[in-house]
């Protein structure tokens, strides 16, 4: 798989419209729990991703748990709001195993409690400081309504935009989803996406996904989810400290779904209502 998402924390310090409460029990996956997870999925990915839902910087043991993923030889991509960065920066700098950091910058203007300029400007000293690391840092604006409009986040463009000299930057946001302001450094934005709910309409009957494929999930009991979009757990197949991962993955639910994804069937009615798909789509056309 290229990636598969442990949910080390389902809690959150911010309250953001894009990305809602979860109404799962709030918990933090022990050190233990973790390692017993990573040495279960160590032959099926190099690659972790630290959340589902929740604040990865929150998590007490996150030094130990980098430290787990070095010491099987796998790497990270950290997915943050960036308000924890002055207390966590030292801990993801001197770690081995983190690859890419991402850092969801609309947070920002999501949360009246925040001073946005402060903020930009705690983000981007912390940034500084992995500058002589191989970390890549992606600066997220996942909050459009289409690609071209980016009148609600002026202020992080200007900010951006004077901080890494590129006086252009708007007009090259209207030409690209991806732009690189310095080396290693990005800044993308994207299209905003509803999570599925098993209680919204339906948005396809038939789609392709790369679930369970690409990717699956992990929730912070040890849930196993097809992908990070299914937030609530609503389509389980299978608990990771109850079963081997390769049983689950060959499970006729699992391979059902697969089955259903390669002859362009959403199978499951959580599938049906998923924003994300339906965002690809809007993409595309």
């Amino acid at each position: 798989m290229k990636k598969i998402y442990i949910e080390i924390t389902n809690t959150c310090n911010l309250n953001c419209a894009f990305c809602l409460n979860t109404n799962r029990e709030k918990a933090f996956m022990n050190v233990k729990n973790f390692e017993e997870v990573v040495l279960k999925i160590k032959n099926f990915t190099n690659l972790v991703c630290l959340h589902v839902k929740g604040e990865p910087l929150l998590h007490p043991q996150l030094m130990d748990i980098l430290w787990i993923l070095d010491k099987y030889n796998l790497k990270t991509n950290i997915t943050t709001n960036g308000t924890l960065l002055n207390e966590k920066i030292d801990i993801i700098k001197n770690s081995s195993s983190v690859r890419q950091l991402n850092l969801s910058l609309h947070s920002s203007i999501e949360n009246d409690n925040l001073n946005v300029k402060k903020y930009l400007e705690d983000v981007y000293k912390n940034i500084q400081k992995l500058k002589n690391t191989n970390i890549i840092i992606s600066y997220r604006m996942w909050n459009l309504n289409k690609l071209s409009n980016n009148e609600k986040n002026k202020i992080i463009i200007e900010f951006l935009s004077e901080k890494y000299s590129l006086p252009n930057l708007d007009e090259l946001l209207k030409q690209n989803e991806w732009v690189k302001l310095e080396d290693k450094i990005f800044i993308n934005q994207d299209i905003k996406f509803t999570w599925p709910n098993l209680k919204s309409k339906i948005l396809n009957e038939n789609g392709r996904c790369l679930a369970i494929k690409d990717q699956i999930g992990i929730l912070v009991n040890g849930d196993i989810i097809p992908c990070c979009i299914d937030s609530e757990g609503k389509i389980v197949l299978g608990n990771i400290f109850k079963q081997e991962l390769e049983d689950v993955l060959n499970s006729s639910k699992a391979i059902n779904m697969k089955n259903g994804f390669q002859k362009n069937i959403l199978v499951e009615d959580l599938c049906k209502r998923c924003g994300f798909l339906q965002r690809l789509k809007n993409k595309r056309n």
